[in-house]
């Protein structure tokens, strides 16, 4: 399923693809055609299951990401280099409404693909005495990924929820699903989830 492209307005060939325009007026990227999910993914999945978490006591973390401008941008050289990045609106790093973010959660910034590196994302989970870690968002083989292995090394436990997150690339998202996800934690689905919650 289609989940959006990355124009400021939706293409003639995909006239039901919301454009990224939409949501975010002024920003448009060519690097990335659209973000792929599997079909039955629902819009309002990260509330669902924020809203259980927080019924569960468990914290709710959001990670968004932000840049203090190009001189904090990744550029190693690489044999597939992105494109010069476009300005991105004021609220580029904003948690959408629809997913219900609520000041009482964490919220993390981070500068790099992955969520730890830089930020105090361990930290907050240590003095929670977090162990166990539900990861979902985008996009699965880079900001998820770079994600679950930092939390891998630093000794987590994880639950990757395969159908609340997605990637630019359906392969790439199959991949890590298949290759990535099951030497370092546990893949389960929305429903799955949601039902472990429900009864803790």
């Amino acid at each position: 399923k289609a989940l959006g492209v990355t124009s400021a307005k939706r293409l003639a060939a995909f006239p039901d693809v919301p454009a990224i325009g939409e949501s975010l007026p002024g920003y448009e990227s060519s690097a990335w055609f659209g973000l792929f999910g599997p079909g039955r993914m629902s819009p309002d999945v990260a509330k669902k299951m924020a809203d259980a978490f927080r019924a569960a006591h468990a914290p709710v973390v959001w990670v968004t990401v932000g840049t203090l401008g190009a001189q904090d941008a990744l550029a190693p050289l690489a044999d597939a280099m992105p494109p010069a990045a476009a300005a991105k609106p004021a609220n580029w790093s904003t948690v959408v409404d629809a997913a219900g973010a609520q000041p009482s959660d964490v919220h993390i910034t981070k500068r790099q693909w992955g969520a730890f590196y830089g930020t105090e994302l361990d930290l907050q989970l240590r003095r929670r005495g977090i162990r166990t870690i539900v990861l979902a968002g985008i996009s699965t083989n880079v900001g998820v990924e770079s994600t679950a292995r930092d939390a891998y090394e630093r000794g987590y436990h994880q639950v990757f929820v395969s159908d609340a997150m997605a990637s630019p690339s359906a392969e790439a998202h199959a991949n890590t699903l298949k290759f990535t996800f099951p030497r370092i934690g546990l893949t389960r689905s929305t429903a799955e989830v949601l039902a472990a919650l429900a009864g803790h």
